[in-house]
């Protein structure tokens, strides 16, 4: 079974800004139901769903809470259904700043753990509260948010890359177990993207770079991140589960 985008009811965490926004604007775009979730960010969660008309809301939830998550969900399904797809997007609060990151000598195990609760362990509380519903559906679409630092770990961020890995872990071995339900499950990951309020305290010179080691010559954008997310949760993604998309402009090939 298949949806086109315009039927599909998206719910996706940590929205309220940057690369979130970009891909509840880009699901709007395509007529889709939006469902913003945000932690601590509600203005701009509220404001972004206010932009997008009635077929947008947001709804704050910590995904690392699964009573939480279970609550967004069954509110959603009052106002709109049954969630279809879902972006795991949800950043703990993190800056990409090489000179200022935790090396092997100053990362605390705590730092680690933050970063895996929300990636990890949030994926696996969205995970568990929308596929009840995908299974009944016979259609569900899980798409997480990775980095091309688990390919190519120019800079070592040792928590929230390792977070990544293994997120794209989880992301294959539920493609393995919910494909025969008719859910697929993949990643989009991206690289560095100009500009978020993440990537904010990177210096510009580190982006000339990047852009100039790039084929493309350029450093991707949220909103040509969002556009990838996209492919995997329209009707051309049917046949493809389990993959991890590097949006990056070619930086990272493989």
């Amino acid at each position: 079974m298949n949806k086109p985008l315009n039927e599909q009811i998206t719910l996706i965490s940590g929205a309220g800004r940057g690369l979130g926004a970009a891909i509840a604007q880009a699901f709007a775009r395509e007529g889709a139901r939006v469902v913003i979730n945000y932690r601590n960010s509600e203005t701009a969660a509220q404001n972004l769903a206010a932009s997008l008309g009635d077929r947008a809301m947001a709804v704050q939830a910590d995904v690392r809470d699964a009573d939480q998550v279970a609550t967004m969900m069954e509110t959603v399904s009052n106002a709109f259904g049954s969630v279809t797809t879902i972006v795991h997007n949800a950043l703990s609060d993190y800056s990409f700043n090489g000179d200022g990151r935790d090396t092997l000598d100053t990362i605390s195990a705590k730092a680690l753990l933050a970063q895996h609760d929300t990636a990890v362990v949030g994926a696996l509380n969205l995970i568990k509260a929308a596929v009840p519903d995908m299974e009944k559906a016979g259609f569900g679409r899980l798409i997480t948010i990775g980095t091309n630092l688990v390919q190519n770990p120019v800079v070592p961020y040792h928590d929230y890359t390792s977070a990544k890995a293994a997120l794209l872990a989880l992301t294959r071995t539920a493609a393995a177990e919910l494909g025969p339900k008719g859910i697929t499950v993949n990643m989009v990951s991206g690289g560095l993207l100009r500009t978020t309020d993440a990537s904010a305290g990177t210096p510009d010179a580190v982006f000339d770079m990047i852009a100039a080691s790039t084929p493309l010559r350029s450093v991707t954008t949220p909103n040509e991140a969002a556009d990838a997310v996209l492919f995997f949760a329209s009707p051309w993604a049917r046949a493809v589960t389990g993959q991890n998309l590097i949006v990056d402009g070619g930086l990272v090939f493989g």
